[in-house]
């Protein structure tokens, strides 16, 4: 699998991030859950370049900052500031398609499933993926009656994140996209909670600091197929 480099984009190059693939394919923006850019973020961006040939991108919203468990994981996400977050994703779309993107995507989990929704709404990107993440608690951002471009979100049936990612939530979200005149598919994975997509040995590591349960792969495998064919469709 091909590796991801360093780079940083935006004016005077000042934002750091991931990049692979190549530059004149449409692009994906990976956004990271709230542990920060881990190995597993960073393989979950290679299998979507490697699987759908898309350049991707991740940016480090945290700035190099990594929890190593659950309570330094929430720390940071908590510290985080949404709204330059949300403008730092715009400004990531903008500095792709000036580099040679002819169409831009996101995809996030966790806490970048939430900011993947907000990017719908206000990053100007042509698709969005939320894996178990709404923004139901930043309001004073997130509008879903006011999401236009297609979105498709992704939840476990068990997921006991409220106000975040239960099914109640995201089955609310969903349904306030498409009152709205927006597109919205809901998939709903039995048996699976928060954070269903994590394989690697490292984040899973963290997830059980948290008792989080970790994900069967024929989930994982049917999840990823029903995002490359979004992206397929809405992309290219």
């Amino acid at each position: 699998m091909a590796s991801l480099d360093k780079t940083s984009f935006g004016q005077n190059e000042r934002l750091p991030g991931w990049i692979g693939g190549p530059a004149e394919r449409p692009a994906i923006i990976v956004l990271q859950e709230w542990w920060g850019v881990t190995p597993e973020i960073k393989s979950q961006a290679q299998y979507i370049s490697q699987q759908g040939n898309y350049r991707v991108l991740v940016p480090d919203l945290y700035k190099g900052k990594v929890g190593v468990d659950a309570e330094e994981a929430s720390h940071l996400s908590d510290s985080l500031d949404f709204k330059e977050a949300t403008e730092e994703i715009e400004i990531a779309a903008q500095w792709l398609r000036q580099t040679g993107a002819p169409k831009v995507g996101c995809i996030g989990f966790c806490m970048g499933g939430s900011l993947s929704l907000i990017a719908a709404e206000h990053a100007k990107v042509d698709a969005a993926v939320s894996f178990y993440g709404t923004p139901s608690g930043k309001n004073e951002l997130s509008h879903p009656e006011a999401i236009k471009a297609p979105v498709q979100m992704h939840g476990g049936k068990e997921d006991a994140m409220k106000r975040l990612s239960d099914p109640e939530t995201v089955t609310k979200f969903a349904e306030d996209i498409k009152k709205g005149g927006g597109s919205a598919e809901l998939f709903m994975y039995p048996g699976e909670g928060h954070g269903f997509m994590n394989a690697g040995e490292d984040v899973i590591k963290r997830m059980k600091t948290g008792g989080l349960p970790v994900g069967k792969k024929e989930s994982q495998d049917l999840a990823w197929k029903r995002v490359l064919e979004f992206f397929k469709a809405h992309l290219g």
